[in-house]
Order: structure tokens, then sequence, then C-alpha cells
């Protein structure tokens, strides 16, 4: 098991700095103020707008970097710092956000996908470490064990497949905003590259944890491989 904490606390401490970098950075660009004046519930009402999005509201949600896209309700979840704020990082938040109604709205195909595996990475993300423990003490003593351990493996594949999914999903929607942000002139030219460069370091957090998954689910297998 020392592999398994080797890589977990590899995969702990860049997880941490890209954490940090994006709590940073999005500090910096808050401080950065909007020339247009606009707060991040009329940005995101706005690009709503213009892509002839009727039926999706924008609302406040508690907490800090906890906005979201909701395609269930259709709403655009802003925090409180990102709704009524109006800098850099709150446009690049409620653009990215409305991004995200873009793609449900357009029928984007790998938010599709992403949508239709959720209710098996809920159970898989559940089950998946239990089932590979108690594989990995069975799998010691019986060949019944290594079955078990098979079992684990493959529900833990299922939540890797959904965090590399996730990424064309999450790149997509800060394209989209980049873009909006860029071609209605919303932004200047220094609120825009403030905006790119807080997108960037949000959508890292999504490939540190997919690389992350890739490499626990590899390790995992070639323990498995070892035992057969």
């Amino acid at each position: 098991m020392m592999g398994y904490y080797i890589i977990a606390g590899a995969i702990f401490l860049v997880s941490s700095y890209v954490s940090n970098k994006l709590k940073s950075k999005f500090e910096f660009y808050s401080k950065v103020s909007l020339k247009n004046g606009l707060s991040g519930k009329e940005i995101a009402e706005k690009m709503l707008a213009d892509h002839g999005i009727t039926d999706v509201e924008v609302i406040s949600t508690p907490g800090q970097l906890t906005d979201h896209y909701n395609p269930k309700n259709k709403t655009v979840n802003l925090s409180e710092v990102v709704y009524n704020a109006r800098n850099t990082s709150a446009a690049a938040v409620s653009a990215h956000e409305v991004g995200h109604a873009v793609q449900h709205a357009q029928a984007y195909s790998w938010l599709k996908m992403r949508s239709a595996i959720v209710p098996a990475v809920g159970i898989s993300s559940k089950l998946s470490n239990i089932v590979i423990m108690a594989g990995l003490v069975l799998s010691v003593t019986s060949s019944f064990g290594s079955s078990i351990l098979l079992i684990g493996i493959v529900l833990f594949a299922v939540t890797t497949a959904f965090t590399f999914i996730t990424l064309p999903v999450e790149y997509d929607a800060s394209n989209r905003a980049l873009a909006w942000l860029k071609h209605k002139n919303m932004v200047t030219k220094d609120e825009y590259k403030g905006s790119e460069d807080a997108l960037k370091w949000a959508a890292r957090t999504y490939l540190v944890a997919a690389l992350g998954s890739l490499a626990t689910l590899l390790y995992f297998v070639s323990i498995y491989l070892n035992r057969r």
C-alpha cells in the first residue's frame, strides 16, 4: 500500500498547489474593477440574452467558488462574491457558467455524455474504494478476492472516465465565455487577459483531478495483475 500513499500524497500536493494558485488568482483579479461597471449577475444575463436563452435564471448561492450551472432546474448559480461583484473575476466566472447553459441549450455532446453517466458515477464513487479495499484484503488468501478487486477497479474506472469527460466540458465552457467577452467588447484588453488567466487555472483543477484519478486507477490495475 506504500505506492498508494505515495500517489495520494503527490496528488494532494499538486492539487493543493493548483487550488491555492486558483484562489490567489481570483483574489487578485477580484480587485480589478470592470470598466463597463456590470455585475456578475448582469454579465450572465446579458450573455444568456445574446444566445437567445430565455428559460435560464441567474441566482445567488452561498459560499466561495461554489458557482455552477444546474441543468435540472436551468439556473446559473453564482456565489455571492461573483453575483454582486463588478470585477474581472466575476466576469470570467459568470460567463463560464453561462457557457454551460449554452452547451445545454445547444445539446453539446460532451455535456450530454457527462450528464448521462452521473447516476453511475454516484454509485461507483460510493462503492469503489470499499470494494477495492475488500478485494485487496481477500486477495491475499483467496482467488475470490481478486474478482472482488476487479469489480472495485471497474467501479473506480467509471469515476475516472467521468473526470476525463469533464475536461472538454469545462474547457469548452471557458472558450465560449472568453469568445463572448471578447467579441461583445465586454472587457478591455487587460481585463480579457485577467479573465483568461483565471479560467486557465480553474481548468487546471479539473486536469489535476483527472490525472490523479488515472494514476490511482493504474496503480490498482498493477496490483490486480500482480495478484492474478
